[in-house]
């Protein structure tokens, strides 16, 4: 079956996550320590009920998470609202998960909409990580996912999302962050699940925003990503 990440399953996975990262009660019960979810309208959804977010902030009940997704965001509107989304609020960790509609506004010109080059991509990026960290912040950044579920690169934007998601790799090399790979990640499930080479349905609902399962998917990978960073 393709949905076979139960909320059961993911509960026990997190609860093991949790209990290997914690050694006792009093590491616990400080001030709860606020992580950040910065990006477009995948975490604008994701802040919903069943969204990744509200599932990570179910999960893990000793942070204060905040999601802080817009509809629409490329890179360059995650630099615009940097101080106001996330530096005001003083994280402990920023999660950037961005990239999709700098590759999938390319298709729209006949909207009024654009894509970002790469070289800007990449120096916003860049802009955004150095701002965060000089704020004494953690960063997670995460590649963008997908554009379509179709496995072997035949999807329309697969080549240039694999180039965007390589620019975010780079940069989180030379950050010094922590990268979680979503596009590695998807590719990965959708070559085991996808048998039908569908376009969406997986763990999506129109090939970019996130299915129930998706939600589920990415908020196991968020809290994964949240312990291997040392957040927890």
């Amino acid at each position: 079956m393709v949905r076979n990440i139960s909320i059961r399953k993911l509960f026990f996975i997190i609860l093991i996550l949790l209990t290997a990262g914690c050694s006792g009660e009093s590491q616990l019960t400080s001030a709860k320590k606020r992580i950040v979810f910065f990006g477009d309208s995948i975490t604008e959804m994701g802040n919903m009920p069943g969204g990744y977010v509200s599932i990570v902030r179910d999960s893990l009940k000793n942070f204060e998470i905040i999601g802080t997704g817009i509809s629409g965001n490329k890179v360059s509107d995650l630099e615009k609202r940097l101080r106001k989304d996330v530096l005001d609020k003083k994280p402990d960790c920023v999660v950037m998960y961005i990239g999709i509609n700098d590759v999938w506004h390319y298709q729209f010109a006949d909207r009024g909409l654009s894509g970002t080059p790469k070289d800007s991509f990449s120096l916003k990026l860049k802009n955004i990580i150095n701002k965060i960290q000089q704020a004494g912040s953690t960063v997670i950044l995460c590649t963008p996912s997908v554009i379509g579920e179709k496995t072997g690169g035949s999807n329309p934007s697969d080549a240039m999302l694999d180039e965007y998601s390589g620019i975010s790799r780079i940069v989180a090399q030379e950050a010094k962050v922590h990268l979680l790979d979503l596009r590695k990640e998807f590719l990965s499930y959708l070559l085991e699940h996808n048998s039908t080479n569908s376009e969406h349905g997986i763990l999506t609902t129109d090939g970019v925003h996130l299915s129930a399962e998706g939600n589920r998917f990415v908020a196991l990978q968020m809290i994964k990503g949240l312990k291997a960073s040392r957040i927890f």
